[in-house]
């Protein structure tokens, strides 16, 4: 367990960039997207084009005008499951470990292997 003014130890994320994901639970549950980036020490991963923020930003030079920019807020892993496209179903992630020790990612309920 992390102490109080310790970072958080690295959790490993079955989860990686690229890959699809269907959102489970808040706002935008049930909406799908890529993966853009995950964030192992926090478990939180960004999904593009969910959960969205809009942002105000100040001009920085004279006789510029601000702008409001939305971007993408992180969601936590948890909350995201990995979807098959071609399926189109939601599922968990099992690890298997072939007999020269390389690890491979496979959905449970298509059998679909990710890498």
């Amino acid at each position: 367990m992390a102490g109080r003014n310790r970072t958080p130890e690295r959790v490993k994320l079955r989860i990686r960039k690229g890959d699809t994901v269907q959102v489970i639970a808040g706002k935008d549950k049930s909406k799908v997207g890529e993966v853009l980036s995950t964030d192992p020490r926090a478990n939180r991963v960004v999904v593009k084009g969910i959960n969205l923020r809009t942002r105000h930003v100040k001009p920085q030079q004279e006789g510029e005008s601000g702008r409001i920019v939305s971007e993408e807020a992180s969601l936590h892993a948890s909350n995201v499951m990995l979807y098959s496209t071609a399926r189109k179903v939601a599922s968990r992630v099992e690890i298997l470990v072939d007999e020269d020790g390389s690890k491979k990612r496979r959905l449970k309920k298509t059998g679909e292997l990710l890498d």
